[in-house]
């Protein structure tokens, strides 16, 4: 669902909530209710691929069905079937589930263990095979996640 996001928010009136270094924050409104999301794009693709387009990490948050910090990656490829990626953090990881270009965490309970994480960190790795076989990392840079997250927090009243 989240791959669609960017088409989707474009259907609506979206609202820029800032910039913070790699990250940018936004909010929207979808049946009367609150929808906030931060985004940010990778600072390298290894190996570099042909076709690629434009990957980003999305945190969302969605008050009206309960949901806070849901993590998603739109790849910028197709990962290979029944593959699964991996987030790393620090010394922390997290496994993500994948579907065509798409991946969300594995374990959605591990959402607010996810930010903190990334609130902490400097880099999020992400770790996935495409559906040629070949590993790919997405590297982001957490410059400004915190700043972007808390924001999203006080718009969607997290």
């Amino acid at each position: 669902m989240l791959a669609l996001l960017p088409q989707a928010a474009s259907a609506q009136s979206v609202q820029s909530l800032g910039e913070f270094k790699a990250w940018s924050a936004y909010s929207t409104t979808r049946s009367a209710t609150p929808f906030c999301f931060v985004h940010s794009k990778p600072i390298s693709v290894e190996p570099e691929l042909e076709g690629l387009t434009q990957p980003y990490f999305y945190v969302t948050h969605r008050p009206s069905a309960g949901i806070a910090h849901e993590m998603n990656l739109v790849a910028g490829f197709e990962f290979g079937t029944d593959s699964l990626a991996t987030a790393k953090i620090g010394g922390s990881e997290f496994s993500m589930f994948t579907q065509d270009d798409a991946a969300w965490l594995e374990d959605p309970s591990q959402s607010s263990e996810m930010a903190s994480a990334m609130r902490r960190g400097t880099k999020m790795e992400i770790e996935g095979i495409n559906k040629q076989g070949a590993r790919v990392t997405l590297t982001f840079s957490l410059s400004g996640a915190t700043a972007s997250m808390r924001k999203i927090d006080s718009a969607c009243n997290q």
